[in-house]
């Protein structure tokens, strides 16, 4: 008896295993071979909130997993590519998307012996993964996914073939009226939290309720509860990210927990809604009952909460507060890597909004020696050289936090070799915008010795240098406006003149410095001059070093 039962629970978590990494597979391999399309989809979505929530459906469904979207979206919300406002609407829209799998296993899994292909399936998708030289491979693990999901699904069918009167004892919860309604959810919150995957518990649901071991009521409860336990993951993606992204994990618990609050006060209502649009009795066709509840719920859910997007945005701002004491001194890399987020491209694209931040640094870097020079004050330029400093050490913190996060993508298992030489090109333009801070706080540097000791400006030397700097950041400002797409042969060209311009600059400047040695000017300002024009033609090699890189 006991080796019997032993043997149940052994079969049941392989086959539950099966299952998971079937999911797991098929989620990552249609991101894979979509390549970043999906995640530019959800980065570029419009603040229109009919927009997002068509968005978070289209992806989930898709991508077969409402916690993998979600995973994004607070990401992308960390990240600030995305808005709150935005996520929440994606957020309601994947809730709607993760029911897609429900239904799969509805029609699919006990409509046939799904098991006659599942063999083929995986068979089919370990060929995939060996095609190198051709696009399908990318979506071999997808094929192998579905495959291992249906062998898991029939599996887990063989093993929760139970004698519905021995397990009679279940049922005996929805006896208890409403307090029977509540223990079925936080039931199904608490497994669903446990496997983190609320598609592999409907899965589980859908398939003791075909065999007859869960009644209709306990189903639908189970499924409900389900819906709060799949926020687990958001969650846990969220601790340690910034406030906006914890408003969005709250902003999808809250969601789920007042959608399931609603449907378990309305449960016999919800429940008669379900049975008049589905074909049958749920005796008779239980399976497609709980895939229409599942989806309803989420429907109905979203209908209600939509039109309050910014009031839930504004609510939620409130409760959750930026912290008072945030030290931003020190840079903090705002990428969250999760078990369900493992996407190089994902990565690529929200390093490359931070190389974008970095390089805007600069600019204000370059913005600061402009005024500087213009205004021409001694009294502030100790300050102004501080706090060049200050940014310049700030900068060389992004560089080796997004550097290093870019070596560890490199080392990912299954990373193209495509991915690899984007990441080479994002590790060198990081490295050239880094020698570029260093150069603009060299020449505040020097600027604060030309002007401490000299006493008097030169006003034909001194505002040379005010077009002579407008150049490099000109300079820069173009690159800065090609670094995602890259540069054409023409605008190489126009680079490349540029560059040409800012050393012929160069050369004129400093032969005019000497001149005015050979005419008895003071030696060391005349020098230091010098300096402040080496260190600016520098910076404008840092700058064609990066288009070289691109």
């Amino acid at each position: 008896m006991i080796l019997n039962f032993i043997s149940i629970v052994l079969n049941f978590i392989g086959a539950l295993a099966l299952l998971l990494w079937g999911m797991d597979l098929l989620s990552a391999g249609i991101q894979k071979g979509a390549g970043n399309k999906l995640q530019k989809l959800l980065s570029v979505v419009s603040g229109n909130r009919f927009t997002s929530v068509l968005t978070g459906l289209f992806v989930t469904s898709i991508i077969q997993s409402s916690s993998a979207t979600t995973v994004m979206v607070v990401s992308f919300v960390n990240a600030q590519i995305l808005s709150l406002t935005q996520a929440i609407g994606i957020i309601f829209g994947a809730n709607i998307g993760t029911t897609v799998t429900a239904w799969i296993v509805s029609f699919l899994g006990f409509s046939f012996k799904i098991s006659a292909f599942a063999i083929p399936l995986i068979g089919l998708g370990f060929f995939a993964k060996s095609l190198n030289k051709y696009k399908i491979k990318d979506f071999g693990d997808m094929i192998l996914g579905f495959g291992l999901l249906f062998l898991g699904l029939d599996l887990l069918g063989n093993t929760l073939s139970l004698n519905p009167q021995s397990v009679s004892f279940i049922n005996e919860i929805t006896n208890f009226g409403f307090l029977g309604v509540i223990i079925g959810v936080i039931i199904g919150a608490l497994l669903t939290a446990l496997i983190h995957s609320s598609s592999a518990f409907t899965a589980i649901i859908l398939t003791m309720a075909a065999s007859g071991s869960l009644n209709w009521e306990l189903s639908a409860a189970l499924v409900l509860g389900s819906n709060i336990g799949t926020t687990i993951d958001a969650v846990l993606s969220s601790l340690g990210a910034n406030t906006n992204a914890k408003r969005a994990a709250a902003v999808h618990v809250g969601f789920n927990i007042c959608g399931t609050l609603i449907a378990i006060c309305l449960f016999k209502p919800f429940l008669s809604l379900v049975d008049i649009i589905v074909p049958k009795s749920p005796e008779a066709n239980i399976t497609n009952h709980i895939a229409m509840l599942h989806t309803v719920f989420n429907t109905c859910a979203t209908i209600i909460f939509l039109p309050f997007v910014n009031q839930i945005a504004n609510l939620v701002s409130k409760l959750i507060k930026e912290p008072k004491n945030i030290n931003s001194d020190h840079y903090k890399l705002p990428v969250i890597i999760s078990k369900k987020q493992n996407n190089v491209e994902l990565f690529i694209m929200m390093i490359e909004k931070e190389i974008a931040i970095m390089a805007a640094k600069v600019m204000n870097m370059f913005d600061e020696i402009f005024n500087t020079l213009k205004e021409y004050n001694p009294k502030q330029i100790e300050e102004i050289a501080q706090k060049m400093f200050k940014q310049e050490k700030f900068i060389d913190e992004m560089n080796e936090e997004i550097s290093s996060f870019l070596i560890d993508c490199y080392k990912m298992p299954g990373i193209s070799i495509l991915n690899q030489v984007k990441i080479n090109k994002l590790l060198q333009i990081v490295s050239r915008i880094e020698d570029l801070s260093d150069e603009c706080a060299s020449v505040a540097h020097s600027l604060k010795k030309y002007v401490l000791e000299n006493s008097e400006k030169e006003p034909s030397s001194y505002e040379k240098l005010l077009p002579y700097i407008t150049q490099v950041e000109e300079f820069f400002d173009y690159i800065t406006q090609h670094l995602s797409f890259g540069l054409t042969s023409e605008e190489r060209q126009i680079s490349t003149q540029m560059e040409e311009s800012i050393n012929n600059t160069k050369k004129e400047l400093k032969k005019l410095a000497c001149h005015r040695i050979e005419d008895g000017k003071d030696v060391k300002t005349e020098l230091h001059y010098i300096d402040i024009v080496h260190h600016i033609e520098r910076a404008g090699d840092c700058v064609y070093g990066i288009v070289r890189s691109l």
